[in-house]
């Protein structure tokens, strides 16, 4: 008691010096008012104010604010539609003027959050009521664009800035979302069909494609094979003309009868021309002058031969 009645003074300078700050944290302004009606902002750190007179009315955060909303809709054709959407707004700037608007609009967040809800929802159903149900999910770009456009305007009116609006999650009524499942079943059905279908088709195609090669390679391969056998013909013909003329040479030099040999060459060669023949019937003159004609046809063909 004796240390109050010593030092009462000090206490009451103490609560005086107390009441002349006053602390705004980072992140906030506060408004200051005077009986009841606005006077100053305080920017973030110690500010003075005059004691009793002034007081803190609100603190305003200039931070980004998000909130998450749900609310309904009905499209033209009478079909409900569940929203789930996220907004995030802040305040325009830090004037005066901005932050006097802002703490003066309404009364609490509470409020500011019910105004939010009301423009939002009225916009998007304002937009889903000229749509069919099978639009909408093709639309949601569209539904925010539309939305953003004029809750953007409400905003600005009350000192705020809509930074971005998503639609998160659209859903219907139970039925239609089964409807809707056996529309994708059945589509889904027609595409495997669809594929099935083309699959069987570039197998077919890629099938005859490798049969036609491969007759392709099977008479490109013959067609080789014949001409190599025609030119084994044609040399063994040479070669056999090549003997029987020199042979039927040195024997007239020899003044030795030459139909004998000439009938051994002769008959030896009908049996190599039956043998790498194609034919199955050869038809030949057996006489002497059918062989010597044979054997000057062999001859003039060689002379013929030796002059290319």
């Amino acid at each position: 008691m004796e240390f109050l009645q010593d030092y009462w003074w000090v206490i009451l300078l103490a609560l005086a010096f107390l009441g002349f700050f006053v602390t705004v944290n980072q992140g906030f302004i506060g408004v200051v008012t005077m009986f009841g009606k606005y006077r100053r902002i305080m920017r973030p750190g110690l500010n003075f104010k005059i004691p009793f007179l002034e007081r803190i009315y609100k603190k305003v955060s200039i931070q980004n604010r998000s909130v998450e909303l749900e609310f309904q809709a009905v499209t033209i054709d009478q079909a409900n539609v569940y929203f789930k959407s996220m907004l995030l707004y802040s305040v325009q700037n830090e004037s005066a003027e901005t932050i006097q608007k802002v703490a003066f609009k309404f009364i609490s967040d509470k409020d500011l959050m019910q105004a939010l809800v009301r423009t939002i929802e009225g916009n998007i159903r304002a937009f889903v009521a000229t749509r069919r149900q099978s639009e909408i999910l093709g639309l949601r770009r569209d539904i925010v664009e539309f939305v953003k456009e004029h809750v953007d305007l409400s905003l600005e009116e009350w000192g705020y800035h809509l930074q971005d609006l998503q639609i998160n999650d659209i859903t219907f009524d139970q039925a239609i979302i089964e409807s809707m499942s056996k529309v994708v079943a059945s589509n889904n059905l027609k595409a495997a069909a669809e594929n099935e279908g083309q699959a069987l088709l570039i197998t077919k195609t890629k099938a005859a494609e490798a049969e036609g090669n491969s007759i392709k390679i099977a008479a490109e391969a013959e067609r080789q094979a014949a001409q190599l056998r025609g030119q084994g013909v044609a040399l063994f013909r040479e070669e056999v003309a090549k003997g029987m003329t020199q042979a039927a040479a040195e024997m007239k030099q020899a003044n030795l009868d030459t139909n004998v040999i000439l009938f051994s060459m002769w008959t030896e060669a009908i049996k190599n021309f039956a043998e790498y023949g194609k034919g199955n019937v050869i038809f030949l003159d057996g006489s002497s002058d059918g062989m010597e004609k044979t054997m000057r046809q062999i001859m003039a063909m060689q002379q013929m031969e030796s002059k290319k």
